[in-house]
């Protein structure tokens, strides 16, 4: 199995520019995972943004959620998988949940934890280094509507498992790696 590496930090501090260039050196076979959905004008030109940043030579996939069924073939051929990111992801399934004015938060946790407990051991079943970008929000206020803490929690919930899982996390700010959870090298 490869490295598991989980790059956190708030919005604009890095992290998907650092994946990048943690990606870049370990391989020129990267597969990029990208969960964002271009839903308005705004997103597109972000998703572009992104798309510019990368090596032409790695082959991008667009995967909102339920990323494990559809790569597997894919990810044979691969070294690298950056998965950029899980705060859209946990968004992704979060959007599936009925009645958003009073989100049932037991459903969101069960939905939630399912795909990110099947993705996670996706990525221990094989030999690909995997980079998962996320944003942390432990660090910000209370939202003031009952959707806005769901989501909190639940990717407050995905990060920490995440973290716990993975070989290595980072912490970017203003563009600076800071490694939380070095590497064990013995």
């Amino acid at each position: 199995m490869g490295n598991l590496t989980l790059i956190l930090g708030g919005a604009r501090s890095g992290k998907s520019e650092h994946a990048v260039r943690l990606a870049n050196e370990l391989s020129e076979n990267v597969l990029y995972i990208a969960t964002a959905q271009p839903l308005d004008e705004e997103m597109a030109s972000r998703i572009e943004l992104h798309k510019r940043t990368r090596p032409s030579n790695w082959k991008t996939i667009e995967i909102p959620k339920h990323i494990q069924r559809s790569i597997s073939k894919l990810i044979e051929s691969v070294d690298v998988v950056i998965l950029d990111c899980l705060t859209l992801l946990v968004s992704n399934i979060l959007m599936t949940i009925p009645d958003h004015e009073h989100p049932d938060d037991d459903l969101a946790r069960e939905l939630i934890s399912n795909d990110i407990n099947d993705l996670v051991s996706y990525i221990q079943s094989n030999r690909a280094s995997w980079i998962i970008v996320s944003n942390e929000v432990g660090l910000g206020l209370v939202p003031a509507y009952p959707l806005g803490r769901v989501y909190r929690d639940q990717l407050g919930w995905a990060n920490k498992y995440i973290a716990d899982k993975a070989d290595e996390v980072l912490l970017m700010v203003a563009g600076l790696p800071m490694n939380v959870k070095p590497i064990n090298k013995d």
